[in-house]
């Protein structure tokens, strides 16, 4: 028998459109949305966050790195080929329905503790992908106004265009996720098509005028005394370009967007993830060099035309302004949509894990609700930070390195528990670069973490409320019973009687002194039958739970034990189950217990127990309205 049903929305209203597709149930919103797309499509949306710092990239290896800046940058590939590659191949495998590196590590950490963990990776990760679109946004805005065809009142207006634009985006995703699909694949092939052409002749620049490599090696022997220098300072900067990794962890939280069964799904996710960082190193590589070799350092200053936007620079240079333009247009796209793959992230990621804990409202099964909330978020982050790229970097590469980080820890401990050693002690070695790459990061940008905290906080303090103001719900999705559960309740007949027992000793004298306490205290006949119930709470921090009620005969008497997070609402949810079960509406006998009713209170919140009897009677009231239907409550 299923519970906890809810209504659909009154259709033709706007809370009705807010909630269409609203999903309760777990394993369809593990499933995702009903419409399945081709892995190269899903690699397009996650894309337009990757692909999309080539917009800025090169510009920040230029500023961290100067002359080194393509070393760093190979460094940063083999970081990304050789590291993050094959440590999300795994998380892939290991996670299909999209829950990522935070449902590994979630089993590691038994109860409360691992809800707590959980919130915290969550809080990175809502900075991670929130930070993504409104970086993106500010840097998309960056390139509007530095083109020369502008008009000039736009000009000190960042933070409203960058506000239009995260505008814009929310209005996409409140349209459905398959157009933000289709515009996704669209701007990533536009993008991609005009990156390559300014790349390639850019190289041809490079092979016509070879005097620029020239100088820019004997530079390098003039600044640094040999190439192992330059090595160890191309590690020591390399971290500063984390930007450049960005698209993992969303390319695993979308997976139930792609088509196919779960080995189908795996298999295409391994493709989109392979794929995007082969397409994505090969660039960086190549803009990197040639970016370094023709464009003079000082534009690459603060107020310097290549500043944030070497690329665009070149394409203005050596392919005139209409096509300068025409790629400025493509990079602002793509950029103004790179928050896409974040926002996708976010809408896949939040339900698999909030509303299970109890710790957000049921609406945020639905896509719209929380694309408002997000966008939301993203205009108060634009305003607190003035739509300043730099003033951003460093929490949207905080929370990038965190989630990789987590990702490795949870692959070698998952590798090493499979008795995989050689494999565990390759994504350990993986796990020691980017913890190395994150406290780098984080001593270089502490702003990144403050961040973070304050998300973290945020998701906390909101969770726990919410937690707390759901906790008389029914909370059980359904019940079943063993055979021999099933007999006790297939002979019942009459009214049906029910006495709370809290286990203790579970001897002969237990349940006579509970039988004969009920029978003076209640006045419940002896000929009348009754059957114990025994509810245990293994772990009080889950929320929904599913009953598996077993029978058991000791002493003569009739016992249903149940393992469940909460007393009272399973209680009242066997109750109803009876009810309906029956067609008589059964009364339940408890005894006072003593003690403070708000510590009460606080234990039924954490432990799953407290005062059961009147919590019980108000799971009851708000499951069922009518009086009439209700389960009786008696208390002595």
């Amino acid at each position: 028998m299923v519970l906890a049903k809810r209504p659909a929305p009154t259709e033709g209203t706007l809370r009705s459109w807010l909630l269409q597709g609203l999903q309760t149930d777990r394993k369809q919103i593990e499933h995702g949305p009903h419409i399945k797309h081709p892995w190269w499509r899903v690699m397009c949306l996650t894309g337009v966050d990757y692909f999309s710092t080539l917009g800025y990239q090169p510009g920040i290896a230029a500023l961290a790195a100067g002359l080194l800046s393509p070393l760093a940058t190979l460094f940063l590939v083999a970081l990304t080929l050789l590291g993050a590659l094959p440590v999300y191949r795994r998380v892939a495998a290991e996670s299909p329905y999209g829950q990522g590196s935070i449902a590994m590590l979630e089993k590691l950490a038994p109860q409360w503790w691992g809800k707590f963990f959980v919130l915290a990776l969550l809080g990175f990760a809502a900075t991670d992908f929130v930070i993504t679109m409104t970086l993106s946004a500010a840097d998309a805005t960056a390139h509007v106004l530095e083109n020369p065809f502008v008009p000039d009142f736009l000009h000190g207006q960042r933070v409203l265009v960058t506000l239009v634009l995260l505008a814009a985006l929310g209005g996409v995703f409140l349209l459905g996720f398959t157009e933000a699909i289709g515009i996704a694949v669209l701007l990533v092939f536009v993008y991609l098509g005009l990156n390559a052409v300014v790349v390639v002749t850019a190289i041809i620049h490079v092979i016509q005028a070879p005097q620029v490599v020239v100088d820019w090696q004997r530079a390098l022997s003039l600044d640094f005394s040999s190439p192992l220098a330059m090595i160890g300072l191309s590690l020591l900067v390399m971290p500063k370009l984390a930007l450049g990794m960005s698209g993992f962890e969303t390319g695993v939280a979308v997976m139930p967007v792609v088509a196919g069964d779960i080995a189908e799904r795996i298999r295409g996710t391994r493709r989109l993830l392979s794929t995007a960082a082969l397409i994505m190193s090969g660039f960086l590589i190549l803009s990197s060099f040639v970016t370094t070799v023709l464009i003079p350092h000082a534009e690459f200053e603060e107020g310097g035309r290549a500043n944030g936007r070497a690329l665009a620079y070149l394409a203005h240079g050596y392919l005139g302004e209409w096509f300068g333009t025409a790629y400025d247009v493509s990079t602002i796209a793509i950029l103004w949509f790179a928050g896409a793959s974040a926002m996708a992230g976010l809408i896949n990621l939040v339900p698999r894990y909030l509303p299970r804990y109890g710790m957000a409202p049921e609406w945020t099964g639905a896509v719209r609700p929380l694309v408002l909330v997000f966008t939301a978020i993203a205009f108060a982050i634009t305003i607190i930070f003035d739509a300043d790229v730099d003033a951003q970097g460093g929490a949207y590469a905080t929370g990038v390195l965190v989630l990789m980080l987590s990702a490795a820890v949870a692959v070698t401990l998952s590798a090493y528990k499979k008795g995989q050693r050689a494999a565990a002690a390759g994504f350990a070695a993986i796990s020691a670069v980017l913890a190395y790459t994150l406290v780098d990061n984080v001593i270089e940008r502490p702003d990144g973490v403050k961040i973070a905290s304050f998300f973290i906080a945020a998701i906390v303090v909101t969770s726990l409320i919410s937690r707390a103001t759901r906790s008389t719900e029914l909370r059980v999705t359904e019940v079943r019973l063993d055979p021999l559960a099933e007999r006790f309740v297939n002979d019942l007949c009459g009214e049906v009687h029910v006495i709370a027992n809290e286990p203790h000793a579970r001897d002969q004298a237990e349940y006579h002194d509970k039988l004969h306490e009920t029978w003076i205290t209640h006045r419940l006949r002896s000929a009348e039958p009754a059957l114990f119930v025994e509810v245990t709470v293994p772990d009080a921090s889950e929320f929904e739970t599913e009953l598996h009620v077993k029978g058991e005969e000791r002493y003569g008497y009739k016992i249903l034990t149940i393992e469940s997070s909460a007393v009272p609402n399973t209680l009242a949810a066997l109750l109803l189950y009876l009810r309906d079960r029956t067609g008589s509406v059964p009364h339940i006998y408890f005894h006072w217990g003593e003690g403070n009713p708000v510590v009460a209170m606080l234990r039924y919140l954490v432990f799953g127990g407290g005062d059961v009897p009147p919590l019980t009677r108000e799971v009851l009231r708000q499951a069922e309205p009518d009086q009439q239907r209700r389960p009786h409550v008696h208390v002595g």
